[in-house]
């Protein structure tokens, strides 16, 4: 797997996912759970969807 998403977009996922699993607990559903999917993608730096979309939001490496 070749890392397809940003510092930034990292970040933004990560506090997005935390959100969503925080407000899953508050209002008791299980929606809440989508939230990992965003925290999981930020703790690994890739998205499938960004690959199957040709997408990256990380810098272009200089050789």
């Amino acid at each position: 797997m070749v890392r397809n998403v940003g510092n930034v977009d990292r970040i933004a996922r990560l506090v997005l996912g935390i959100a969503v699993v925080v407000a899953g607990i508050a209002f008791q559903s299980w929606l809440g759970a989508l939230g990992l999917i965003f925290i999981g993608t930020a703790l690994v730096g890739f998205c499938p969807l960004y690959t199957l979309f040709g997408f990256s939001t990380c810098p272009a490496k200089a050789r």
